[in-house]
């Protein structure tokens, strides 16, 4: 009777330290088991919003759950990035970053309720894209360089709309302004959507809006498009000079976003989530729609896209710190 009682207890014995062993690989590929949250802190109409609902939809079948976008714009970005930083890190919170958000704002905001290189973990690079500078029509330029003469004529006197303070496109004219030697007005909004409506209306006569909410007007004429901050023309609008051929030599920005989930995410997790956007950047689809929105698929892997972040934020703490470009 001992003899069975002690082979029984060996055999639960080791069906538990089976089930132990096997519940790790077990969980792995039950990820995920519910909704993932993908957090664009920008309202609905931008950039960051748009690319984010481009890979959303594949990414959900991928992953055989819903995908939800979830707008939580405010405070240049701000507001959405720090709910990401909190979310607890299950994989089930992502964000879509820009280069505002998780290289920028790190310097430029004295007071930031987040640490870019400690409270996130970089999941991929996803697109990069140049933003336009444009004017409204009733401003008397055809050209970079007869913005910057008028400018010069009139410091302080034009203004210019952004998305936000630290956003790419407050950047990008806070370099053109730098460089160029003028004085600009800069009027902040909460979003590309929001500015993108005074800029039509002629209110704000400039803006460097990203590719996605700039180039339908200036297809149309109602804006005028004067140049691509990038460092080369883009191919979705071929004949628009850079800034730099416009008349600002060595003017160059670029705006990337990619996806960070919070720190601490398990690793198996990550690269599951890196591997699937990966594929899903390479497929025509979706490479379609980014080009149609002005930017380029730029997917990377894991540790290279985490070193391409610490760069960036090293980059533009210089250039903050260079522009006395800081906000409370």
């Amino acid at each position: 009777m001992l003899n069975k009682t002690i082979a029984y207890v060996f055999v639960v014995l080791t069906c538990l330290v089976e089930n132990c062993l096997s519940a790790p690989a077990i969980a792995d590929d039950a990820y995920p088991q519910k909704p993932v949250r993908v957090i664009a802190a920008f309202p609905p109409g931008g950039f960051v919003d748009l690319c984010a609902r481009v890979v959303a939809a594949p990414l959900a079948t991928a992953l055989g759950q819903q995908v939800i976008v979830d707008n939580r714009g405010g405070a240049g970005g701000i507001v959405g990035t720090e709910l990401a930083a909190r979310a607890v890190p299950d994989g089930y919170t992502l964000i879509v970053g820009s280069v505002g958000t998780h290289a920028v704002n790190q310097t430029l905001y004295r007071k930031l309720p987040y640490h870019v290189l400690r409270d996130f973990q970089p999941v991929t690079r996803l697109a990069d894209a140049p933003s336009i500078l444009a004017v409204h029509p009733s401003l008397p330029v055809k050209n970079v360089k007869e913005l910057i003469t008028l400018a010069r004529a009139q410091p302080n006197k034009i203004l210019y709309a952004s998305a936000g303070s630290g956003t790419s496109t407050h950047l990008a004219a806070v370099l053109f302004v730098n460089l160029a030697g003028i004085q600009l007005v800069h009027v902040p909004y909460r979003g590309g959507g929001a500015a993108i409506i005074d800029v039509l209306a002629g209110q704000v006569p400039v803006t460097f809006g990203t590719a996605a909410t700039v180039s339908p007007h200036t297809r149309y004429g109602r804006l005028r498009g004067l140049g691509v901050t990038g460092g080369k023309r883009s191919a979705s609008l071929p004949d628009l000079p850079t800034v730099a051929e416009g008349g600002l030599p060595g003017y160059e920005m670029l705006n990337w976003l990619g996806v960070f989930a919070p720190a601490n995410v398990p690793r198996d997790i990550v690269d599951k989530l890196n591997g699937e956007l990966l594929r899903i950047l390479r497929t025509q689809d979706v490479r379609e729609k980014l080009n149609a929105a002005g930017a380029e698929p730029a997917a990377l892997a894991t540790e290279v896209f985490a070193a391409f972040v610490k760069s960036e934020v090293e980059k533009w703490a210089k250039v903050v710190v260079a522009t006395w470009m800081t906000v409370d």
